[in-house]
């Protein structure tokens, strides 16, 4: 089995077709599920961001694997398959281990560094997990990504390459990299209550706004939101919830509005952003951050006089293309290290079924000569009997750990597939056996 991702990002694809292809979590749920019904996988994880959908498997045939995959995203996105074809990547093995490990660090961001990507590739390994779609492989991988995007973090100066999609987003609506300067004393809408919009509220809390409204479907969310925001040793920003119904009317009053939520329709229209912007002051722009895919605010903004508007398509016209060099080339190094050091820890893995049989048939071996000298000294005592089993089995041992620990150094190092197939065929190991271990390996995980 091989890992393969076939995805489409801000990378690959414009605004528009990422917009149209965004796949809510019942929709996630869904292409999962049948993914493993598909025939060439057997393990699936799917990681949807705003600007990012990829749908990681384990195949056991590259092209099928290929059409199967592309298909499933079609079809759960509710893009075409031929419209949605030119827009999609596909990596394979070691590359596609190498993608997600650079999605990890932020080096495939539209923010270079930011680092809320973990958080989702957090999510999406839990999703595989509860759904019982990310089996060992998949487990590993998307551990091992959260290990290595944590270590950049730490080890280089990757956080100043860029800031999160919020920061990054009130910067270019304040048009300064103070956004404390630019936020101070004013009021704050923020429509939806999910990670990105609570990341929001909190930017805008620090940044030493007045007042932040929180607008949510699920009036509970809202409320929680506004009850962290004012705890007690926090920013002491004033918070309240409301209503989706009132978010038009609350647009009149603030100063900034950011929507991020999961409609799948407009959450502000033209003609609101237009009446928001008629009663406000001269000179007091309304600034207005769209961070939704679908958007949640109508394109129309942009014409509206008044109103200074961004959204994911602004944001990745924006983004510089090499901030701190020398910091992504840091982060580029980890990356090539640790894809190293998964391929070596899975081909290692992919011995070690072999190398249990064989101990198996071993003891098998031992336990079956043991029992003839019974039929043959039927005078032995326990304790001779005892030590007689414990002397072969050492010698056994002894014979069997010098080849079993180099086979599986051998196996770690690039080309060491093959080992595996020689070490069954010098000992004649059933395959089946071997099949069998590793199967109750994959149940364990």
């Amino acid at each position: 089995m091989s890992l393969l991702v076939v995805g489409l990002s801000h990378r690959s694809a414009p605004v528009s077709v990422l917009e149209r292809a965004s796949l809510p979590a019942d929709a996630q749920v869904k292409l999962l599920q049948d993914t493993l019904a598909a025939e060439p996988a057997t393990e699936g994880a799917v990681l949807a961001t705003c600007n990012r959908i990829e749908l990681y498997a384990d195949v056991d045939k590259f092209h099928a694997g290929v059409a199967e995959l592309s298909t499933l995203l079609a079809r759960h996105s509710g893009v075409g398959l031929d419209e949605l074809t030119p827009h999609l990547y596909v990596h394979y093995e070691d590359r596609a281990v190498h993608h997600l490990l650079s999605v990890a660090c932020g080096l495939d961001s539209m923010v270079v560094g930011e680092g809320q990507i973990l958080g989702q590739i957090k999510d999406a390994l839990a999703l595989g997990q509860d759904l019982h779609t990310a089996g060992r492989m998949l487990n590993d991988l998307f551990q091992q990504a959260l290990r290595v995007g944590k270590r950049a973090h730490s080890e280089t100066g990757i956080d100043r390459a860029g800031q999160s999609l919020v920061t990054f987003g009130l910067q270019q609506l304040a048009g300064t990299d103070s956004v404390d300067t630019w936020a101070a004393g004013k009021r704050a809408l923020i429509v939806g209550a999910g990670s990105m919009s609570s990341l929001a509220a909190a930017t805008l809390a620090r940044a030493g706004v007045a007042e932040i409204v929180i607008a949510n479907r699920t009036a509970a969310r809202a409320e929680r939101l506004a009850e962290i925001l004012q705890q007690p040793g926090g920013t002491g920003v004033r918070a309240r919830a409301v209503g989706m119904d009132a978010v038009d009317a609350e647009l009149a009053s603030a100063d900034i509005a950011v929507s991020c939520t999961g409609a799948t329709g407009l959450v502000l229209t033209g003609d609101a952003v237009r009446a928001a912007a008629a009663g406000r002051p001269a000179g007091s722009p309304l600034a207005l951050l769209d961070l939704a895919m679908p958007r949640d605010i109508d394109a129309e903004a942009h014409r509206v006089d008044g109103v200074s508007f961004a959204d994911i398509e602004t944001l990745a016209e924006a983004s510089a293309d090499a901030p701190m060099a020398a910091d992504v080339d840091k982060v580029r190094g980890i990356v090539s290290e640790e894809v190293a050091a998964f391929g070596a820890a899975q081909r290692a893995a992919h011995i070690t079924p072999t190398v249990v049989a064989l101990r198996a048939m071993a003891a098998d071996v031992v336990a079956g000569e043991i029992a003839r000298l019974d039929s043959r000294l039927p005078g032995l005592d326990d304790k001779e009997r005892a030590e007689i089993t414990r002397t072969v089995r050492r010698v056994v041992d002894k014979l069997l750990h010098a080849p079993t620990v180099r086979v599986k150094q051998l196996a770690a190092e690039p080309g060491g597939a093959g080992y595996a197939d020689a070490l069954r065929e010098l000992f004649d190991l059933d395959p089946q056996t071997v099949a069998a271990v590793s199967q109750a390996d994959r149940g364990r995980s």
